[in-house]
């Protein structure tokens, strides 16, 4: 069928569509014209149906000069946005939305051209009532993208756990990476250390991360680096890869969100290739029962929390060899005070950008680990192991 997708007059039936594909498209139509193409394709699917539609981002791909160019090269967030925001009404009041299923660089341009701008979505067509509690949660409560930048600024550019680049450094340099190797980052944030193994090592960098708002800061931070890494919005605990895939799989304070930590580790084990290995910094806590006031923060942040032993024996019982699980919560408590002061004593230059509800709240919650830990309650592990 030739026609024209943003015209009134072309008629496809509701609900009789199971593969909804897009190539190079989108950037060709007007901000509103996708809109309302949107609309229409949700309609168009069958629930349980899909749309997939890739996308150049940013700028331009090649190096060819134009004298007219139509395209449009937005951001993936834009995409994202629009795309996640759609919600259609059937005959009877029933309301249907789109679950991104995954938002990725396309591999071969990272691997042939360090190029970081082709982008592609799978969305799936769901009911509006269906549970995605976790995936909202960290994108409209712990890591709204207000949040992320004000993490950015106490951490340091480009990150978003304990140490930013200082613990990068140290941590990056146990594992021997070599020239080549293929690293997983679990948990990636918004790329810093993907960068940074990518840029130093010239290995080549998998960046998968929950969070769509951490994968979208990731991708527009890719800008320019000409490096090898991609970046996924991907679940760890549903993601497969084939088996020998890595030879290191790298993950920072993360994995505490994860409640079937034996599950995953076993997946490490099948993907990392033999004489692979992987490091893991998580929170942890103490052996024992945790106070009342410890449990129901675990509780309210969803954490799942073993103390640093048995957290080593979940990587034992994977099959794993070689060990190393350590206690660095003196080392957690060192970065804490430096960040706070660091932090503190820059107030003016947040506050330019950022309100005073969003500096106390950085603080208080600074402070607040800090009291944590020098309780002995929340406790830091760095774990090492080789397949």
């Amino acid at each position: 069928m030739c026609a024209d997708v943003t015209s009134p007059d072309l008629m496809i039936q509701a609900n009789s569509i199971d593969l909804i594909f897009s190539n190079w498209l989108l950037m060709y139509l007007s901000d509103k014209e996708i809109e309302q193409l949107v609309e229409r394709m949700v309609k168009w699917l069958k629930v349980g149906g899909y749309i997939l539609f890739r996308e150049s981002c940013f700028h331009q791909s090649g190096d060819s000069k134009r004298k007219v160019n139509p395209t449009h090269y937005r951001e993936p967030r834009f995409y994202t946005k629009v795309f996640k925001e759609c919600h259609v009404f059937d005959q009877d009041g029933n309301s249907f939305e789109l679950s991104l299923v995954t938002c990725k660089c396309i591999g071969a341009y990272v691997k042939n051209k360090k190029n970081q701008n082709q982008i592609c979505w799978l969305w799936q067509k769901v009911n509006s009532m269906e549970d995605r509690r976790f995936q909202r949660f960290l994108d409209n409560v712990q890591y709204k993208t207000t949040g992320i930048l004000r993490y950015e600024r106490i951490f340091g550019e480009g990150y978003v756990s304990t140490g930013g680049i200082e613990t990068t450094k140290e941590f990056v340099d146990k594992l021997d990476l070599k020239p080549g190797h293929k690293v997983l980052d679990v948990g990636c944030g918004i790329g810093g250390g993907d960068f940074y193994m990518a840029e130093k090592y010239d290995a080549h960098v998998v960046g998968i991360d929950l969070s769509i708002n951490m994968v979208s800061f990731a991708l527009e931070r890719a800008i320019g680096r000409k490096c090898s890494v991609e970046f996924e919005v991907a679940d760890c605990t549903t993601k497969t890869y084939p088996d020998s895939t890595f030879d290191v799989i790298y993950s920072r304070d993360t994995i505490l969100h994860i409640q079937d930590k034996p599950s995953l580790f076993k997946s490490f084990f099948k993907w990392l290739k033999p004489g692979g290995k992987v490091l893991i910094s998580d929170y942890c806590r103490s052996p024992g029962k945790p106070s009342e006031e410890f449990a129901a923060y675990i509780k309210q942040r969803g954490y799942d929390l073993h103390d640093v032993e048995a957290y080593g024996q979940m990587l034992k019982n994977a099959g794993f060899r070689d060990v190393i699980a350590e206690d660095r919560t003196d080392q957690f408590l060192s970065v804490l005070r430096r960040e706070l002061a660091e932090f503190e004593k820059n107030k003016d230059d947040f506050l330019s950008d950022f309100t005073q509800d969003d500096y106390d709240d950085i603080v208080n919650g600074w402070k607040a680990k800090l009291q944590r830990s020098s309780a002995g309650e929340q406790r830091w592990g760095l774990f090492i192991a080789t397949k």
